[in-house]
């Protein structure tokens, strides 16, 4: 039996601009590795438009800090070299690397092109608002800096089926190029009529040698930095058709033990099934459905039923495509889908991901590290940390749940055989002090446990039948477990 697996999201938007992300990965993968997590989801490694560009911006895909191009060559988070030695040093401590692959769109073009558009309404992309006109658009890449190596592919306007600015005018919209079969793409989320445009120049999956040019790029990133797995950016603006097809091409050049999981933003459960049905279940997906249960529950605090915090959530349903998460780059104060799980709520949270049988999670690097930025937020190691021990020494076997009060709620792990000290019970509550009396097994009778948590110092021990009551304080959480010394009850 393998022990829980755990992901990291090694960054958060406001991440210093010092080219020393990569050496920070480098010096706490052995730290990571002892806390239980091994595997970590780093920023886009490729040349965004700028030295301080978080990578969402991107300009060369094979230009991972090698090149003098957008005035740098290292990126926000260092340099290529710096790069491929801290993926080695997590592969040494037994961590996994997923890159963060941004396929949507392409920024910072080298020059401008004449061509021919129809500006379409940005409440409604289906419905045209112009007559065919030219315009001059930031569409031609030509990547001076780096020349052939590595891929002679330029990209010009017919690459891209819309962009947002006619520098001819000097005016933003959303421009949809003309031409054959120049058209949105219809296999995207329907949102604004079509959402196939999201920014800057975006890649048209309608062409054949685009999707040539961007698997290739799949198979050559993953061969280059020796990666186990990629993150996919922004799939619900992609060609669902595409994002099946890259999958399954670089998983058969890998393995099918590369790991795939796809950012589709959408809080419908309904939703996020009929895309993995779509893409035969070849990648996982964060779990959006669970991550707004858990800003829900932070916001309305007593006044939210904790009975239901897995209904209707992708973790409930789909349990091994869920990644469970919760919060991110995006949902951070003052990023594009802010949706903050409140500081009161937060080590609830991180255990409802951590100590279920079901789901892949992943611990937020602002969440666990800080916020940086003009409004700092300090990290909560201390509050996460003791999860992650029970995650890895603890939350085994099977698992029962005590989901019948809808402000006190609760579990237990059974344990197993193959990790001595194995299993643990869960009390969560929204509202006041509480306990809750919970089956453990009859082979635990006359064990003392006690909160790992270090929330409440009592000492609980196990009945004869194998039940305890077992405490907890309000609007928090206890983790129940033996401790790692053996304790004499009071």
């Amino acid at each position: 039996m393998e022990r829980n697996h755990t992901m990291m999201q090694f960054f958060e938007w406001h991440v210093e601009s010092d080219g020393k992300h990569w050496d920070r990965l480098k010096e706490l993968a052995p730290k990571l590795k002892q806390r239980g997590i091994d595997s970590v989801w780093i920023p886009p490694v490729t040349k965004g438009t700028s030295v301080n560009d978080t990578g969402y911006a991107v300009y060369d895909l094979y230009d991972l800090g090698e090149f003098d191009q957008k005035g740098t060559v290292r990126t926000k988070y260092g340099t290529k070299q710096e790069l491929l030695e801290a993926i080695a040093v997590c592969k040494e401590n037994g961590i996994a690397v997923y890159l963060d692959l941004v396929m949507n769109h392409k920024a910072g073009a080298d020059e401008k092109e004449v061509f021919q558009v129809i500006e379409v309404d940005p409440q409604d992309r289906t419905k045209e608002i112009s007559k065919p006109f030219d315009i001059e658009g930031w569409t031609k890449f030509t990547f001076p800096g780096r020349g052939e190596k590595y891929s002679s592919f330029k990209w010009n306007f017919e690459h891209f089926n819309g962009t947002d600015f006619d520098a001819k005018s000097n005016r933003s919209g959303i421009f949809r190029i003309t031409g054959e079969n120049k058209v949105w793409n219809n296999n995207v989320d329907d949102a604004f009529g079509n959402y196939d445009y999201l920014m800057f120049a975006n890649i048209d999956y309608n062409h054949q040698a685009v999707k040539d040019e961007m698997i290739s790029w799949g198979k050559w990133l993953a061969n280059e930095l020796k990666c186990s797995g990629y993150r996919l950016d922004a799939i619900k603006h992609i060609d669902h058709h595409f994002v099946r097809e890259f999958v399954e091409q670089v998983k058969k050049e890998h393995g099918e033990s590369f790991f795939v999981v796809g950012e589709f933003w959408n809080s419908d459960k309904g939703a996020c099934q009929e895309f993995l049905g779509e893409v035969n279940h070849v990648l996982s997906l964060f779990d959006v459905c669970l991550h707004y249960k858990l800003y829900e529950a932070s916001q309305t605090k007593g006044g939210f039923d904790l009975t239901k915090i897995f209904e209707n959530t992708l973790v409930a349903t789909n349990p091994r495509n869920a990644v469970t998460f919760v919060d991110n780059h995006d949902s951070q104060p003052n990023e594009a889908l802010e949706s903050w799980v409140g500081d009161w709520f937060k080590q609830i949270a991180y255990s409802l991901v951590l100590l279920r049988q079901d789901g892949y999670p992943c611990v937020f690097y602002g969440d666990y590290f800080k916020i940086g930025g003009d409004e700092t937020i300090e990290g909560k190691k201390e509050a996460i940390d003791p999860l992650l021990y029970a995650r890895y020494h603890k939350a085994y076997g099977e698992q029962k749940d005590y989901f019948d009060d809808p402000h006190v709620i609760g579990w237990v792990r059974l344990g197993v055989d193959e990790f001595k000290g194995s299993g643990c019970a869960v009390v969560i509550s929204n509202t006041a002090k509480a306990s809750k009396r919970m089956f453990v097994g009859e082979r635990r009778t006359g064990e003392v446990w006690v909160d790992l948590t270090n929330t409440r110092e009592d000492h609980i021990t196990i009945g004869e039948d194998g039940y305890a009551q077992f405490p907890v304080n309000g609007e928090s959480v206890s983790v129940w477990g033996l401790p790692e010394l053996p304790v004499e009850p009071k």
